[in-house]
């Protein structure tokens, strides 16, 4: 009999994800990322509509992850103050008139101001993250903050698709996904009303309201923190690997690969759906049986991995390859390549010969792919959890907006200084930099990331972790 009842802690409630409470957030932050993905490949072009030049479309792009940067830590902080649900709805609403601006948009100064507006109201992710964190224990924390991942994937591979549909049904008016992205942020704001409910009681709000909502000194301060500041800064110097990494992949593959838009497509597609595999899926099982330090640890080593082999990749275009015709298709009048990244684009990118095709190149990245999409999708919910349970509740949804500031921050850096490493020395040079930088991270994250009090409680986390 008592061989029976030992199954009986495995299916425990606080060892199950409440998906009941997480579904509406998932589903929100899905919505709310499809319109934001359904813009980004179409804004490149868009400035070019009014003008706009090289530089100018490439600080357009980082005035987005800019106002993260600013905006995710007061969301964050005012969430702690007020509550999740009234900081969401507000932070969408300036989402919804962002995306109206842009279509109604007649000059290029209106972009940069629907984009600064979207850039803060889209730091709500910090805010998203607080509600996920308030209602999963520590041990389904990593597993709800990788569904939220899962959101990011799911509208990163959709968006894209919605913004070809809507430009082909539109005769390629470039105001309709603008419109259409819209329309999707009024859905999350009246989902969020409707259909959220708080997850911060009333009696809980306000114990932080003394500290200030977001400055430079909070960010350093949370660095000098004895339990989260490497945790922190391995938040930020993952992201600029990652980042770099996603950014500046179809140069790379234009450069090695000689692949277009079209070869590209299908590599983020790969990518992506790997991405939310993982955060959808494998995460949860995962941190169950490993703890978030160890998980870090493989995110670590997965991504140090898959940097290291896409840089690698042998240069041999496919068998279909011609120099000539990817040239003509590349300078073609008025053929805009939105699958670059508006930072990179003025780069001088050398097509490979037409020599020596074949199918290993392909088949190279995609095999580097699977543990770099693995590193990647599991490194940010686990620090994130983490990072969660080695500080007070009161300070949750305030750390987290740190967290994600600094992620804001990676994102703007990524591209342009893997750009300049691209240009000075060549395609492989960001992804070999950033795999030696990810193996660096390892070694310090193993000898300074050591057990913490949420590995005591847990018995199955406790007995897994006598051996370090």
């Amino acid at each position: 009999m008592s061989n029976q009842t030992k199954p009986i802690p495995a299916v425990a409630p606080e060892e199950r994800l409440n998906f009941k409470k997480i579904l509406p957030v998932f589903v929100i932050v899905l919505i709310d990322l499809l319109g934001l993905t359904v813009i980004i490949p179409l804004m490149p072009l868009y400035a070019t509509s009014f003008g706009a030049n090289a530089l100018v479309i490439g600080l357009l792009g980082a005035a987005y992850p800019v106002m993260q940067f600013i905006g995710a830590p007061l969301l964050g902080r005012l969430s702690d103050r007020y509550g999740r649900k009234p900081v969401l709805v507000i932070s969408q609403i300036g989402t919804f008139l962002g995306f109206l601006l842009l279509g109604f948009a007649n000059s290029l100064w209106l972009l940069f101001a629907a984009r600064i507006i979207d850039g803060l109201s889209g730091a709500n992710i910090s805010t998203a993250q607080a509600v996920i964190t308030d209602n999963t224990s520590e041990k389904t924390r990593t597993q709800g903050l990788g569904l939220l991942g899962a959101a990011f994937g799911l509208g990163f591979v959709i968006g894209p698709i919605i913004a070809f549909v809507s430009l082909a049904a539109s005769g390629n008016d470039y105001r309709v996904p603008a419109f259409v992205a819209a329309g999707f942020s009024l859905l999350s704001v009246l989902l969020t009303w409707f259909w959220l409910e708080e997850s911060l009681p009333a009696e809980q709000r306000g114990e932080s309201s003394r500290k200030a909502a977001f400055s430079i000194s909070a960010m350093l301060e949370a660095l000098r923190h004895p339990t989260v500041g490497l945790l922190l800064a391995l938040m930020f110097f993952q992201q600029i690997a990652f980042g770099g990494f996603e950014q500046l992949l179809a140069l790379f593959t234009l450069n090695r690969l000689g692949l277009n838009a079209s070869g590209n497509a299908i590599i983020f597609v790969f990518v992506g759906i790997l991405v939310v595999a993982v955060q959808g899926g494998f995460i949860g099982p995962w941190s169950r049986k490993l703890g978030d330090r160890r998980l870090i640890y493989l995110g670590l080593a997965a991504l140090a991995i898959g940097l290291t082999l896409t840089a690698l990749t042998p240069r041999q275009p496919l068998p279909s390859y011609s120099r000539a015709a990817l040239q003509a298709e590349l300078s073609a009048s008025g053929d805009f390549r939105t699958h670059e990244n508006p930072t990179t684009r003025h780069l001088a990118v050398e097509l490979p010969p037409d020599d020596h095709k074949g199918w290993l190149g392909l088949v190279w990245i995609l095999v580097a792919m699977v543990p770099a999409s693995i590193g990647g999708g599991v490194l940010q919910p686990s620090i994130n959890s983490l990072i969660t349970k080695r500080i007070e509740r009161s300070e949750v949804g305030g750390m987290l907006g740190i967290s994600a500031a600094f992620l804001s921050g990676a994102n703007a850096i990524a591209p342009l200084l893997g750009g300049a490493i691209f240009q000075a020395l060549g395609s492989t040079a960001p992804f070999l930099l950033a795999g030696l930088l990810m193996a660096a991270l390892l070694v310090a994250a193993l000898i300074y990331i050591r057990p913490g009090k949420e590995e005591a409680q847990p018995a199955g986390l406790a007995r897994g972790a006598e051996g370090h």
